[in-house]
């Protein structure tokens, strides 16, 4: 059954991140009962789902992934879904993007000394591309001619990423100093396959240190810096919805909580009553 469930995520179509989580969710819940899960019943089940609320400790959104691949294995592959029909879940409060300023972005690239993680960041941070999607970049992908670069993003979903004269002037002079190993933009060191993300990672956290920020930067940090730098400068949200890859506007429109420019261009309703006496 385990090889069914992953044929099924596969064509779902899903990211492989998902595709782990889910099949070892469904591992977890074989060892909490020792029985194959498709031989348990909804007892069963409840059971699972009360540990995993009130024994485990788990956060909100952990504990929302261990239901979606309930409601999966059980919809999905064994065409049951009456089975999880009374799964219910508690959203997650949803905060604040953390953000740096175009200063401190610069100040962290500028202590990426290593030509192939500079070009890297500066990439995500010229796109807003995730770091999966910039690591597996292709140089095939770069499209001069259009002026656009060819993102493979989440669940296999393909969209377009601008290509700016200055970035494309960054990747050309990139290319002919360190000629990555095809056909990969950014190869790892052995050169047979594509850059890790931990080893990028640990890059960008030793440069933010070295440039004396005090807030934990990743690469997801700098996307959302430049979703919000973009919403500073005019752009619309719903171009930067599309160039995030966002299904949902609602996930882009939590950038403007953090835009500066807009919310200090709000007029407190304050400003508009009568001087007092």
């Amino acid at each position: 059954m385990r090889s069914k469930m992953m044929q099924d995520i596969e064509l779902a179509g899903y990211a492989d991140t998902t595709r782990t989580a889910y099949i070892n969710s469904i591992g977890d819940f074989a060892k909490f009962r020792w029985r194959a899960p498709e031989d348990m019943n909804q007892d069963d089940i409840r059971a699972w789902v009360e540990h995993l609320t009130k024994v485990s400790g788990l956060s909100v959104s952990r504990r929302g992934q261990h239901f979606a691949a309930l409601r999966f294995f059980y919809g999905k592959t064994l065409g049951k879904p009456e089975m999880v029909s009374f799964l219910s879940h508690r959203s997650e409060p949803q905060k604040l993007p953390e953000v740096i300023s175009a200063k401190q972005v610069q100040a962290v690239l500028d202590g990426l000394r290593t030509p192939k993680y500079r070009v890297l960041f500066t990439t995500i941070y010229a796109t807003g591309m995730r770091i999966g999607e910039a690591c597996f970049l292709r140089t095939s992908d770069i499209d001069t001619d259009r002026g656009v670069i060819h993102v493979h993003g989440k669940g296999d979903k393909e969209r377009l990423a601008p290509l700016s004269a200055k970035l494309l002037g960054i990747l050309r002079a990139y290319y002919k100093q360190e000629r990555p190993q095809q056909p990969w933009l950014f190869p790892s060191r052995k050169g047979d396959g594509p850059l890790g993300k931990p080893a990028a990672r640990m890059a960008l956290k030793r440069a933010a240190v070295a440039a004396g920020i005090d807030k934990h930067v990743t690469p997801h940090v700098l996307r959302h810096s430049f979703a919000t730098h973009l919403l500073e400068y005019g752009t619309d949200l719903r171009i930067i919805q599309v160039l995030l890859g966002h299904a949902q506007i609602s996930t882009t429109t939590r950038y403007a909580r953090v835009c500066t420019r807009l919310l200090t261009k709000a007029v407190s309703p304050l400003d508009h009553l009568p001087d007092g006496d």
